[in-house]
């Protein structure tokens, strides 16, 4: 090839990451038998990395090496930590056995001996960089540091087989999330899960479905122009001497009034993936696991501009009192860091909680906006009525003005409302939706906030 860096051309789009993949697990093989052979023939000759394959621009793989610069040696260990998943057999030959004590060679690293397919450890990777050589195996340690690109930006993990085992004898893995967006070229979306406690928001509904009094539009229309003009306002403007491209919004109000909907449809608006964090899964109630659950999390966010939307902030965040155990200093330390991490953070963070006052006046210099939801008046209850049930067929004496202005329903309510009428309509074998079928629905939603009228 006469450039160093080959360029896709007429692959089927899913078949061109898998290449690119294949083509580094093959670049593997070669190393691990290269390897094996030195270290059985000639151990005491020089050994040298064969060349890694050129990279594939226009794949997830090629476009991940060339975007950070990653060298072999973290190609190699990326290259590992994806094999088992892959293509397990290339990673047989470490099976052999120490015949003088019959047992597997500890050089080769490997965890769960006794699995059908062989698991890298760290300590494997040491052993195909550096083989026995003392001093290069102490150098190539430097590439599984915490801040290093393979762990932040390819993300590969190191999984301890046992609290105490160590460090080099952690487990390589990647995240199921990471692997198939190598293999083809999807973006990373993470499952729900004690260790990634955050949901992807998403909805059908649009920008101009959001009923929002003026003011608060004006506030979200700040909120995208900043989104929309972060690198002008920044680089050409020089502003990002002094902050950085991270932007922190309150959003308060009454349930059902559209913190939650906003969120979905500011993503929507901006291309930007919403990830709902669930707080009961942020703080354990093992001491030091915040760190674990949200480094993922915020790592994710920064990488990829997530949207990060933390609902009932008030659960974790609400106004302090004294500690009076450790138990207590232990969690004010805990959300102490989540607070940082919140801080810290380089894309939108929106913060949302039924009731402003039950959060620490402390917390409120971290936010660059404040937007407060109210209940929509008769006017904008109208146009949510009216668009909820665009589609419903109604009775003729469906009247939605009167019903806007007859029941002060927020957002969330009239959907529920919908639904109830809809279905009850159905079980009576009707094909439209009446008014007593809307005032039948209207009395069960307000029994269910504990409410008559």
């Amino acid at each position: 090839m006469g450039d160093a860096r080959r360029r896709v051309a007429e692959a089927e789009p899913v078949q061109i990451h898998a290449a690119a993949v294949a083509a580094e697990l093959s670049w593997l093989g070669q190393v691990i038998e290269m390897r094996l052979t030195h270290f059985f023939d000639t151990p005491d000759a020089a050994f040298g990395l064969p060349p890694a394959p050129a990279p594939m621009i226009g794949t997830a793989l090629g476009d991940l090496v060339v975007a950070n610069d990653l060298d072999a040696q973290t190609r190699l260990i990326l290259a590992l930590a994806v094999a088992p998943h892959v293509n397990s057999a290339i990673l047989d030959p470490f099976f052999v056995k120490n015949s003088a004590i019959d047992r597997a060679f500890s050089q080769f690293g490997g965890g769960g001996t006794n699995a059908s397919a062989f698991q890298p450890t760290a300590e494997t990777a040491l052993f195909l960089l550096a083989g026995t050589d003392t001093r290069a195996r102490i150098a190539a340690m430097a590439l599984f540091e915490a801040d290093h690109p393979l762990r932040r930006k390819a993300g590969v993990i190191l999984s301890a087989p046992t609290p105490d085992a160590p460090t080099f004898s952690h487990v390589l893995t990647i995240p199921v999330h990471r692997l198939v967006a190598l293999c083809d070229g999807a973006s990373p979306k993470p499952d729900y899960a004690p260790g990634f406690p955050a949901q992807r928001l998403q909805t059908a509904l649009d920008w101009p479905d959001l009923v929002l009094p003026n003011d608060l539009h004006h506030a979200l229309d700040h909120m995208l122009a900043w989104l929309e003009n972060r690198d002008q306002i920044l680089l050409d403007w020089g502003l990002g001497r002094h902050f950085g491209r991270g932007f922190k919004a309150l959003f308060y109000g009454p349930p059902g009034t559209g913190k939650t909907l906003t969120a979905s449809l500011l993503g929507k608006r901006t291309g930007m993936d919403v990830y709902r964090v669930d707080l009961s899964m942020v703080v354990s109630k093992y001491i030091g696991e915040t760190e674990k659950n949200l480094g993922l999390l915020f790592d994710l966010a920064a990488e990829r501009e997530w949207i990060l939307f933390f609902d009932e902030a008030d659960a974790l965040f609400g106004a302090r009192t004294a500690t009076t155990s450790s138990h207590d200093r232990y969690a004010n330390q805990e959300v102490s860091y989540l607070l940082q991490r919140i801080e810290d953070c380089q894309s939108l963070v929106i913060l949302a909680t039924n009731l402003r006052s039950n959060l620490d006046d402390a917390f409120f210099r971290r936010f660059q906006m404040s937007v407060g939801f109210v209940k929509p008046d008769a006017g904008q209850r109208q146009k949510i009525w009216a668009n909820v049930l665009a589609q419903v067929p109604l009775a003729e004496d469906v009247d939605l003005p009167q019903l806007a202005q007859d029941h002060p329903l927020v957002g969330g309510a009239i959907s529920n409302v919908a639904r109830g009428a809809a279905i009850t309509a159905l079980r009576r074998g009707q094909t439209r939706v009446t008014a007593e079928d809307l005032k039948h629905a209207i009395a069960t939603e307000m029994r269910k906030e504990g409410r008559t009228t």
